[in-house]
């Protein structure tokens, strides 16, 4: 009997989703967990995985179809024996119309309800297969097939170093490339692929992702009214902390500038739980644990995954967590329970040299910390002019749920914290 592959809910508020690509064509000979497609949703491109062995008899919604219903069927698969005009005098016809949005996101509601979040099994990449044609099948992250469309470069000639030699983004970006003299000439004048030229500029489409940041962020700054509060931290005795703690760590333990921050964050939003909260209408809500969401840049956007519970987590788990999250979100290969929910987010562009700046609050969140470079400038101590590593932090806070004292008190808690990092572990 033939398998109807849905639309899958890759988020517990996801409604509707853009097939971005088929990794696959209709008579093609799939497995058990092979990757068949990916799906671009408000967060993130994911991946969807074959559910069962079989071969692709019907592919119902085409790549690139944007509002795709979750729950509407957009292919079947054939199982062993059956082919594609079995499925056919079966009776299996492509839909007449997809799963109502409306009853789409009722059930989205209820399962975004607050409840336990169970992440759902990890189930272990299948080694490559080859497909029955002599082309065999080239496994890579849509991060690296994006950009290696992007730079026109072959997938076909990289070596993958991910799991059963699977492409990564790293394999793209440092793969060998035409000589420079010809790739110069080639890009000299060029559009984008995907682009559209319109004289002397181009226009690219926008993406789902970039389209819901566009309306979250609107969304943000129009609803909620933000205020913004700045404090600078000296952070000289943090910088000692943690080389002294990598000097001890075990082997393969790292601990960051940012886990620090992130700590820190997390035992100030305990210390000051009137800080941990969201506006939700008629009540807000105050969180038990800090659940810290980091914003990490991917191609065309950005993610947040999330440290559940960061204020239970000491640093050498932090640096663990964190550094997973980052690279899996660089691939595309969070759960959705990895990137949904959570209380507070660190935006940190200290990295690029940034020295101060105010972050869009990320709803449903009641604040946002934005961090900057850590550098060396002038201060006072006790009516003497000294050197010190300064770091500007700024809070942006919704004051339907956080007042101004409070989030004054927070960010007194996190530069005490910051300042005196042997406090964090107390």
């Amino acid at each position: 009997m033939a398998i109807e592959i849905k639309m899958p809910a890759l988020s517990p508020t996801m409604t509707t989703g853009t097939l971005a690509k088929w990794l696959v064509g209709e008579g093609d000979r799939v497995n058990s967990g092979d990757v068949i497609a990916e799906i671009e949703t408000d967060k993130a491109t994911m991946e969807v995985e074959s559910v069962d062995d079989g071969v692709m008899a019907k592919i119902f919604v085409d790549a690139g179809a944007e509002n795709v219903a979750v729950g509407a069927v957009i292919a079947v698969l054939a199982e062993d024996g059956e082919t594609a005009s079995d499925v056919a005098k079966a009776g299996l016809q492509e839909p007449s119309s997809p799963v109502p949005v409306t009853s789409v996101a009722a059930e989205a509601k209820e399962r975004a309800e607050p409840a336990p979040v169970t992440a759902a099994p990890v189930k272990a990449v299948p080694a490559p297969q080859t497909k029955s044609s002599d082309k065999p099948r080239i496994f890579a992250s849509p991060l690296a097939r994006r950009i290696a469309a992007d730079r026109n470069i072959a997938l076909e000639g990289i070596t993958g170093s991910g799991p059963y030699g699977r492409i990564l983004r790293r394999d793209v970006e440092s793969a060998a490339t035409a000589p420079i003299a010809q790739t110069t000439a080639a890009l000299a004048g060029a559009t984008p692929a995907g682009a559209t030229q319109q004289g002397d500029s181009y226009l690219v489409a926008n993406s789902q992702m970039r389209k819901a940041i566009a309306s979250r962020l609107q969304d943000s700054k129009q609803q909620a009214p933000h205020f913004y509060l700045t404090v600078d931290c000296v952070i000289d005795n943090l910088l000692e902390a943690r080389k002294s703690l990598n000097a001890k760590a075990a082997e393969g333990i790292k601990i960051s500038v940012n886990d620090m921050i992130i700590r820190a964050a997390a035992m100030a939003l305990i210390a000051v739980p009137e800080a941990n909260a969201s506006w939700e209408g008629e009540n807000t809500r105050l969180f038990r644990h800090a659940d810290i969401a980091m914003a990490v840049a991917i191609d065309g956007g950005l993610i947040t995954p999330i440290v559940w519970a960061a204020e239970q987590k000491g640093l050498a788990a932090l640096s663990q967590v964190t550094t997973d999250l980052a690279a899996r979100a660089r691939d595309g290969k969070l759960a959705a329970n990895e990137y949904t929910g959570g209380s507070f987010t660190i935006s940190n562009l200290g990295m690029f040299g940034v020295r101060e700046f105010a972050a869009v609050i990320n709803p449903p969140h009641g604040g946002i910390l934005a961090v900057g470079a850590g550098e060396q400038r002038p201060i006072v101590i006790d009516g003497n002019l000294a050197v010190a590593t300064v770091m500007s932090v700024t809070l942006s806070a919704d004051h339907r749920a956080v007042d101004g004292a409070v989030g004054a008190r927070w960010l007194q808690a996190f530069k005490g914290f910051v300042e005196n990092p042997v406090t964090m572990l107390l």
